[in-house]
Order: structure tokens, then C-alpha cells, then sequence
């Protein structure tokens, strides 16, 4: 593998497969959609998706998704599902614009790269390959009692996920009224490349130094030997009431518990004087823990010609971040074979509490800080259209594009000197592309 500096983004990977597919509620998979299956032929159906993401002059993101289901009987399916994709282009360091060049070192202390003056510094050296696999089996225990179990693997260059989840539902009322409770486990390991940065500490650049043994020496002095993890538990519970014939309300509470190595291991942040001039450049450092909750409601109808939904999510964390999510569906039938479908979506978050776009140097360093723009304050929003016909023999056919925008904004910090000058928080946009077949 080459210098992935920007492996950064294992994290950022599992974001940007996330953004490729953001219908998914989560890690919990619900027997509803299994019981529907359930009630057709006791054969495969197979669904095959190509996607393309990209962000205007940085991630490229290609991700080909296989998905495989079997009803057996009317009360049993089984689901699998394989992702592979694959990602280059550049993204941003977390270090600020300057009116002279920079240059910073590779993650792996073999080399270095160069930022023009007045570019925002990003290394376009990025390149990753995901591979992910999931097995889930869903069972009807009885016409009241559904449970859904299921285990999952993801493997990237310095990054491994593996994962435990199941789930219960109970229906009351004539299955009007359905009660989900859902759980899940993962273990994450983290083996960055060129060994995990020592928090804080000041990045070694190959120009200031006399000789490569000097320059080794203290690029070593910066590094912690051997890879890390993570834990992460999850608690859902849902609660599904039919309101009428054509409307249905679904609401629930989520818990997540991560702990372990949460720093992300490529970001920097630049050290400026009161003239908005770097001095030095640190690795980044985040809390070992995070508390998160998530509060979800939607509702969903058949209209006369279509179906239409509409959904806001609430999220909040112990590192003060704290998110709202709104959004909606409308899919229009032009004939029983042939739909389209409007996709709306706007989001909004306040930072991390440890958030800082910049360090001072006349200042005390923090505990914690990170200029990761993902983590600070800003509003996104997405379009999409969507496209799909049925065809002879139960096959189906969709065509969906989509366009995002993310507006990173200040977060109420000072600018000083010459950082005026530049836009520190530059407007991210993204296209989404995808072809899917199912059979």
C-alpha cells in the first residue's frame, strides 16, 4: 500500500459508505422486512448495487454492494450481504491555509508532500480497499414473537471491525402496535500506518533536520508502537403503531457506548502566532470514551399514487456534539411497473467540545483538541432523485442521483492576522451515483 495519510479515513470510509447509503437505520436489522419476505417463495432474491461518490476535488469512492436473501417456510430468512469498495483522492489534514507553502510529513515517515500557498492542505495520496460481509438470520418464533441475530466483518489496510448483533420484536393489538428492542457489539482494531502518533506531539518535517538519522530519531520519538481498539455497545428500543390504514408512526431510543482509541491517527492541527502564522504542527488528541444518544420518529403513508415519509433524528454525546436530522421520501407510481422518488434531507451539529479549527501559541496546550471539520460546527444538506421499473420475471431496475452539500462554519473562535484572509471553513460538495439490480 502506499503512504495512505489520509487513511484517515478508515473512519472516514465507513462515513462515506454511510453517505452512499443513508437509509439504513444502523447496526440493528428488524424482522419486519424478513417477515414480509418470508411471505413469498421459498427462493433467493438477490439485489446488486454499484455506487459512486465524489467529493469535489478530493474523496473518490467507488462501492459495489451484493446482498442475498432465502425465505424458508413462512416463518425463517436468511440474509447476506458483501461490500467491497474503494476509495482515493485527498482530503484535509486539519491543518490551516497559509500565504507560503507548507510542508508536511506521511503518515509513515518515508516522505513528505507540499501545499501551494493559499491552498487548503490536503494529500491526494489516499487510497483504500474495504472489504465487509454480514450474516444475519431472522426467525418468527410465533405469530407474536419475531427475533433476528447476525454477525459482521470489515477489513480495511490498518483497520478491522468485527461485530455481534440481535434483536427481539413482540406485537400486541393485532400486531398494530410493535415493541423492538435490538443490542449489538463491535470490536474495532486500529493499526495506523507509521504507528499511532504520540498525542500532541509536534510532527517531524525532513527539511529541519541536518541528516535522515536526526530526522528518523525524532520522527520515532513521535510514535507509539503497536496497534489499538475500540468497543463499541449499542442499545435500541423501538416502539411501530399503525395510526390508520395508510399511516404508520415508528419512534426509538438509542445508547452507544464507544471506548478505546478514538484519536484519528492522520489529523493535525496547526499551532499559529497572533499573525495567523503556523509554528508548529501537532497530532491530534480525543477522549477514550464516548456516551452517545439518539432519539428517531417517522411516519410513513400510502397516498393514492405513491408513498411519502417523513423523519427527524436527535443526537447528542458526552463530548457535547449534538446533531438534528431532518428528512423525507416521496415516491410517486407513474404505472404499476415504473416509480420515481424525491429524497430531501438537511442536517445540522454544533462541535465537540474539544473542537478547535486552529491552536494558539501564546496558549496553554488542552487535554484534548482536534480540527477535524467532521467534528465541528456545520449544516449539510441533500437532494436526490431516484428511478425504478419492475421487468419481466419479478426482475427490478433503479437509477438514483443525488448532490450534497456541507457547510462547515466557525465556531465562534477568534481569526487572527493573515487567516482573515482565507476561508478556513470551506463548503464541501459531493455527487452520489448508483445502479442497482435485483433478481
Amino acid at each position: 500500500m502506499t503512504q495512505k495519510k489520509n487513511q484517515i479515513n478508515a473512519r472516514q470510509s465507513k462515513q462515506i459508505a454511510g453517505a452512499l447509503a443513508l437509509a439504513s437505520c444502523g447496526l440493528f436489522a428488524t424482522s419486519g422486512h424478513a417477515t414480509e419476505l418470508s411471505k413469498k417463495a421459498d427462493d433467493w432474491k438477490v439485489d446488486a448495487a454499484l455506487m459512486y461518490y465524489g467529493e469535489q476535488d478530493r474523496v473518490q469512492a467507488v462501492e459495489a454492494i451484493g446482498t442475498a436473501q432465502k425465505a424458508f417456510g413462512d416463518d425463517s430468512v436468511l440474509d447476506l450481504k458483501l461490500v467491497v469498495d474503494s476509495l482515493t483522492g485527498a482530503s484535509a489534514s486539519g491543518a490551516v491555509v497559509q500565504s507560503t507553502s507548507q510542508t508536511f510529513t506521511r503518515p509513515s515517515g518515508n516522505g513528505q508532500y507540499s501545499v501551494a500557498a493559499g491552498d487548503t492542505p490536503l494529500d491526494d495520496t489516499f487510497h483504500d480497499t474495504r472489504v465487509q460481509g454480514s450474516v444475519n438470520w431472522a426467525q418468527a418464533l410465533n405469530p407474536d414473537w419475531k427475533v433476528n441475530a447476525g454477525v459482521y466483518g470489515s477489513k480495511e489496510f490498518d483497520y478491522m471491525s468485527m461485530g455481534l448483533n440481535a434483536s427481539i420484536e413482540r406485537g400486541f393489538n393485532k400486531d398494530n402496535t410493535t415493541l423492538f428492542l435490538g443490542t449489538a457489539y463491535s470490536f474495532d482494531v486500529v493499526d495506523p500506518v507509521g504507528g499511532r502518533p504520540v498525542d500532541l506531539s509536534s510532527m517531524a518535517v525532513r527539511d529541519n533536520f541536518a541528516s535522515e538519522e536526526a530526522y528518523r530519531t525524532a520522527f520515532d520519538a513521535t510514535r507509539q508502537s503497536g496497534s489499538d481498539n475500540k468497543q463499541t455497545a449499542d442499545v435500541m428500543l423501538g416502539i411501530t403503531q399503525v395510526l390508520s390504514q395508510r399511516w404508520l408512526l415508528q419512534a426509538n431510543y438509542g445508547l452507544s457506548s464507544v471506548n478505546g482509541y478514538l484519536t484519528d491517527p492522520y489529523k493535525v492541527l496547526s499551532v499559529v502566532d497572533n499573525n495567523g502564522i503556523t509554528q508548529d504542527l501537532l497530532y491530534e488528541s480525543r477522549p477514550d470514551a464516548r456516551l452517545k444518544h439518539s432519539f428517531y420518529v417517522m411516519t410513513k403513508g400510502a397516498l393514492d399514487a405513491g408513498v411519502v415519509d417523513f423523519s427527524y433524528r436527535y443526537n447528542t454525546d458526552d463530548w457535547d456534539l449534538t446533531s438534528h436530522t431532518l428528512e423525507t421520501h416521496y415516491r410517486y407510481y407513474f404505472t404499476g411497473n415504473f416509480y420515481g422518488q424525491l429524497h430531501l434531507r438537511y442536517y445540522q451539529q454544533t462541535a465537540a467540545n474539544f473542537y478547535q479549527p486552529f491552536l494558539m501559541a501564546d496558549t496553554p496546550l488542552p487535554e484534548f483538541a482536534s480540527a477535524d471539520y467532521r467534528i465541528g460546527d456545520m449544516s449539510a444538506y441533500t437532494i436526490g432523485i431516484k428511478f425504478g421499473h419492475r421487468l419481466s420475471g419479478g426482475h427490478e431496475m433503479s437509477y438514483r442521483l443525488e448532490y450534497y452539500q456541507q457547510d462547515p462554519k466557525n465556531n465562534g473562535t477568534t481569526i487572527p492576522g493573515e487567516l482573515q484572509n482565507f476561508d478556513l471553513f470551506p463548503t464541501q460538495k459531493a455527487i452520489t451515483a448508483q445502479f442497482s439490480y435485483s433478481f
